[in-house]
């Protein structure tokens, strides 16, 4: 059993219990209908052009907006660039009937997702606590480090001068 709509200027063939992406439309109360039916299938290899009152039910699973799109215009030696992005909104619809000359075809009731439990924290293997430094701790770290370098690099110098003499 499926159908072919027409929404946001595109046909979709659809079935109870397909989740298609539409142009972004208002919903009410999460339920969506579309009567701009095309075409029918009640059973295999019967397709029919439906004479009125043909229905496509469906509710609103997610709204969004699709992956950014870049449009970039460019004309060669004319110092011309334009540089644009859009993102398309969008409605995720999932088809829950299907109704045409007295007839429901509807989508099996979609399973409740369970919750995935969150592990508790490990914790320490040997017992001990690890501190965290704080910022000012390690920022006086690397300045003693620093220090220690360039103290370093000092000595060096006097001792290469020692030599040349």
């Amino acid at each position: 059993m499926y159908a072919v709509i027409r929404a946001g200027g595109k046909q979709y063939r659809v079935a109870p219990g397909d989740v298609i992406r539409v142009e972004k439309t208002p919903a009410s109360n999460g339920k969506v209908e579309f009567t701009d039916v095309l075409a029918v299938s009640g059973q295999e290899g019967q397709i029919g052009r439906p004479e009125s009152g043909a229905r496509v039910v469906g509710s609103v699973v997610e709204e969004g907006r699709a992956d950014k799109i870049i449009v970039f215009h460019f004309k060669r030696k004319k110092q011309y660039k334009k540089l644009a992005g859009h993102r398309q909104p969008f409605t995720a619809v999932r088809i829950t009937e299907i109704a045409f000359d007295g007839q429901k075809f509807t989508a099996p009731d979609e399973p409740a997702k369970e919750k995935k439990a969150k592990p508790a924290k490990a914790e320490a293997h040997s017992g001990e606590t690890h501190e965290k430094k704080t910022s000012a701790a390690k920022h006086a770290a690397s300045k003693h480090a620093a220090a220690k370098h360039a103290a370093k690099k000092h000595t060096a110098k006097k001792a290469d001068h020692k030599k040349k003499k």
